[in-house]
Order: C-alpha cells, then structure tokens, then sequence
C-alpha cells in the first residue's frame, strides 16, 4: 500500500516543530551554567559563532537532503546514492543507518529523563517541593516503582501526539506547546529579576570573562551549539522531507537557530539569577556540569529556599511552573526524535503511522525500561559495562556512545556525503528552491567553502577526541 507523505501545514508549523526539537532540557538548564562557569559573555559570542558559521551549513545541508528526496535518513542516502551512480558503493549508506539507530537510542535515554521531570512536576503540584529539596529524594525517586508508572504516562503523551500525524500532531502541537514554552520562560524571568542578589547572577552570566577561555572551553561551546540544534540525529532530514518546496530552506533554519539561541540565552536569565538571589555566596565553578544532578539535585533547593520570600505556595507555584516548562521542552523534542524512526518505518516497509508508532513506542519503551531500571534496581543493567577506569551504567553507556560520541561523526557524514557524492552544484540547486535569491549569495559562497575546509575536520576532531575522552580517558584538547 503507498503511503502519502505527509507536509508540514504551514513555514511557522515547520520553523516552530524544529525548533522544538532543538529546545530541549540542555537549552534551559545545561546552557547558562556552562556560560557561568566557562567565561559568561565570552562563552555565549563563541557559541554565537559557532551556531553561524559551523551548525547553520550542516542545518542546510539535513534540510536540503530531506526536503530533496522526500524521505527519512537512511531513505535519503539511498536515493542519492542510486541517483548519482546506480552501481556505486554502498558505503555511504552507513551514513544513514547511523542518523537512523542513533535517534531511536536517543530516544531511550530521553525518554528516562523526561519521566523523572513528568515526576517532579507531580509532585510539585501536589504540594510535595520540600520532600525534592531532599538531599535523598532522588536515588529513592528512580528505583522506585513509580518510574515505570511515569514512564507510561511519558509514552502515551508522546504517542498521542505522534499519532495524530505531521499536521495534526506534531505541528499542531508545536504551536501550542512551543508559545507557551516561551510565554513561560519570559514570566519566570520577569519575576526572578525582581528578587534581591538577583543582578550578582547577571553579572556573573552576562560580564566576559575572557581569561576562562580555553581549548577546552571552545569544544564544549561547540559541543553544546551542535547538540542543542538537533544536528546529526536524522530529525532534520526527516523534518525536510515534511517542508514544502516553496518555502526558503535558509530563512527558515536561520529562524529555528535563532529560537533555539533565544531560549538558552533566556534560560541563562533565569536559572543563574535564581541561584544567585537564593544562594548568594555561591560559587558557580562548584556547579555540576550536568543537567540532571542541576534539575533534580541542587535546582529543587534553591525553589524551596524561595518560600522565605514568597511563601511555601509561591515556592511551590514558581517550581510547577519550572517543571512544566522543563516538561514542555522535553516532550517536544522527544516528539521530534522519534518521529525519525517512525518515518523510516513507514517509507522502507511501506505501513501506516499507526502500525510503525506501535512497533517504535514498544520496542523502545523495553529498552527505556530497562535504562530506567539501571541506577540500581538491576546490577547486571547498573553495572553494564567497564571503560575509562569507571563502571558505567546501561543509561551512560547509551549516553556516552550515542549522544556524545556518535552525533558529531554523523555531522562529519553527512558534510562529506552532500559535498562529495551528492555534490554542491546539487545542494546550491535544491537550496535555490523557494529562495531565488540564495543563487550567488554570500550564504552560498560560505556555505560551499565551509562544507568543503574547515566544518569536516572540526566535526572529525571532535568525534575523534570525544572518542579518547570517553572511552580512553584522556583528550588532545
């Protein structure tokens, strides 16, 4: 049976459905801490630059494969292959079994994060923020039974969405989800701007600091702008294929860039003050780099420490709505990523959403599972495996070799793919596609050199380190 493909109703449902998958739990907190303690000002003109001038050529590059050959990741590398040379190698398809497994995997560990938050959102709700400020809470949180209940409400709500389709789901539900995202975030802002010590957590974010810089710094920052743009997971390719070909590819990945900056640097207005106006001698060197220990650990804190201001309720109501904002970003991107494999169920083995959401909501709802259950309720998942001198976990181990490691090689791909095999003259055509003025361009002049030079080997530098840094424990930069 042929299965139409469905499209994108309308530019803003595209510009505001990609952005969603770019905003994600990293935007709102795992951001501004690394600006605080990376450099401040400093940190977030070099992760401007980055988003410029290395993620926008690749964003334009998955749009343009998408929306080309109207299919999924691994659809598209086997259209252009056969389209450039029917009897050429089949190398290159790697490329898109990769920008296909590494979303479905990502999806797994996702999926665990976004229960823990859909948890914490309960029980803020329901009165319970100083039982989170517990230093105990959250090991007793995830190994308790509870997860698997919030782990089935996370995959009906995504489920739901999904299946209702590109336009009726996905789109719709990125234009409601996506403003109130934003509507939030200015109001809690607004109101932590208005508490006392709250400027010591500006200064601190927004002041340079240029003697923080270091090669190490530049990595992270261009980590942190290849990751939070949805690159190299397949999702937009897969979101390309859904355009419309009289909408302009450049103008609309540059609108999803600048949502996707917007939120972080909004984000950064809101957590680092919050710390500050309620812990004002603290230190943000002493920050943990990570989101998780950031959201669930020390965040939780800092909200009850607020009811000596507003009151035990305005504390509560201030983290609902944290929560919920946290939950918003962290269902619209789980939407988007496991729209990747679903899509690629359906042109491959040519079935219905209905049935391709079913076999992608179970199979990875086991394996989400499985990674929820590997903080110590099972040892053999706990203790999964062994590598840099460190025990690591099913949940790390997903996280090192499909997060960390395997997004920046599919960047190196897919630059090398369009450049080399699909070749420019293709990309500047399809690019010229409902944008006639992007023919002779500086934007093209860029985009063609950059994809050529430096963006590759940037992305392979990264790969290459990230890989001795995880897995060997130690790095050349």
């Amino acid at each position: 049976m042929a299965i139409v493909r469905e499209h994108f109703n309308s530019r803003i449902g595209f510009i505001l459905a990609a952005a969603g998958s770019a905003v994600g739990i990293g935007n709102l907190v795992g951001f501004p801490v690394n600006a605080a303690k990376n450099g401040g000002a400093a940190f977030l003109i070099i992760y401007a630059v980055f988003v410029l001038l290395v993620c926008l050529p690749v964003m334009l590059a998955e749009l343009a494969v998408g929306r080309h050959t109207q299919k999924n990741p691994l659809g598209a590398y086997k259209s252009l292959i056969h389209d450039t040379d029917k009897n050429g190698s089949r190398l290159w398809s790697i490329g898109g079994w990769l920008a296909l497994i590494t979303p479905y995997m990502i999806i797994v560990f996702y999926t665990v994060i976004t229960l823990w938050v859909l948890g914490y959102f309960v029980m803020t709700v329901t009165g319970n923020l100083d039982q989170l400020a517990n230093d105990a809470y959250f090991g007793d949180f995830i190994n308790s039974k509870m997860i698997f209940a919030y782990l089935l409400a996370t995959a009906t709500i995504v489920g739901v969405i999904l299946y209702s389709g590109v336009k009726n789901g996905i789109e719709r539900a990125a234009k409601v989800m996506m403003p109130m995202l934003f509507i939030m975030l200015l109001g809690l802002v607004a109101f932590v701007l208005t508490q006392d010590n709250a400027i010591l957590g500006v200064k601190f974010y927004l002041i340079p600091d240029f003697s923080k810089i270091t090669p190490q710094v530049i990595n992270n920052a261009m980590g942190q702008a290849f990751f939070s743009l949805s690159l190299g997971m397949g999702i937009l390719i897969t979101y390309g294929s859904y355009m419309d070909r009289t909408n302009s590819v450049a103008s609309s990945a540059k609108m999803v860039a600048l949502a996707d900056t917007t939120v972080a640097f909004t984000a950064g207005l809101m957590i680092l003050p919050a710390i500050f106006s309620f812990n004002p001698g603290i230190n943000p060197d002493d920050l943990s780099n990570s989101s998780v220990s950031l959201i669930f650990s020390f965040l939780p804190k800092i909200f009850i420490a607020m009811q000596t201001s507003i009151g035990y309720f305005g504390a509560s109501v201030f983290a609902s709505l944290f929560f919920l904002l946290v939950l918003i970003a962290a269902i619209t991107s789980l939407v988007s990523i496991t729209e990747v494999p679903i899509s690629a169920l359906m042109d491959e083995k040519k079935i219905t959403r209905k049935k391709s959401l079913t076999i992608i909501s179970a199979t990875t709802f086991v394996f989400a599972a499985a990674a929820a259950a590997s903080f110590g309720m099972i040892d053999s998942l706990t203790q999964f495996a062994h590598y840099a001198g460190q025990n690591k976990s099913l949940f790390d181990v997903i996280i090192d070799v499909f997060y960390e490691t395997i997004l920046p090689l599919n960047g190196f791909i897919i630059c090398m793919f369009v450049i080399y095999r699909w070749k420019k003259s293709n990309l500047d055509k399809e690019l010229e596609v409902g944008d006639p003025n992007y023919r002779g361009s500086l934007l093209e002049r860029y985009v063609n050199i950059s994809l050529t030079t430096f963006i590759p080997v940037i992305l392979l530098l990264i790969f290459i380190n990230t890989v001795l840094l995880k897995f060997f424990g130690f790095s050349f930069i």
